[in-house]
């Protein structure tokens, strides 16, 4: 396989970068790209799984699962979540800006919590109520609100006033290490 190199300058608009393709996608914060982490086997596992789950229970739930949509969650910042959940026969938009109903961040090796609070406060502060964050490699499920983050109590994911549900224990299995 070939690689290739794209030169990314320093900084650029938001026009531009709504418009340029990058591989992989970036998230863009006051003019600057940010790299996401992900690609590892644990992180595309479950999110694949994560995705399925949802995607299974769309028309029950009244929903659609998305994977990597940008979400424009401010003036300046668009963020890109591994997979997020919107209301069905809500507006389809080619980059989001209606908050979604439910973001899921997946933790790779080389994330760092302050910089997924960074991503996190940003989703919050554009109205998603929902914030979830897995980590696959120590298989810790997390909430994440206006108290902070915290690993999630029992063995259930819930979204209060909606059948919406995620069953923690049934993605124990799905993370499932390689040989």
């Amino acid at each position: 396989m070939v690689a290739s190199t794209q030169i990314i300058p320093a900084s650029i608009s938001m026009e531009e970068y709504l418009h340029t393709a990058y591989h992989p996608d970036c998230d863009f914060v006051d003019g600057v790209l940010e790299k996401r982490n992900g690609g590892e086997y644990e992180h595309s596992n479950l999110q694949a799984a994560l995705g399925a789950w949802f995607f299974n229970r769309g028309r029950e739930w009244g929903v659609r699962v998305l994977t990597e949509q940008r979400t424009r969650v401010g003036e300046t910042r668009v963020r890109i979540a591994d997979v997020c959940i919107i209301q069905r026969g809500g507006a389809i938009e080619r980059v989001r800006v209606t908050p979604p109903l439910l973001c899921i961040e997946i933790l790779s090796r080389e994330d760092r919590i302050t910089g997924t609070i960074r991503v996190l406060d940003d989703y919050l502060a554009m109205g998603v109520k929902n914030l979830w964050v897995f980590d696959p490699v120590d298989r810790v499920a997390m909430t994440y609100g206006a108290k902070g983050l915290k690993i999630a109590e029992g063995t259930r994911l819930e979204i209060a006033g909606t059948p919406i549900y995620l069953d923690c224990l049934s993605f124990l299995r799905c993370w499932i290490k390689p040989a």
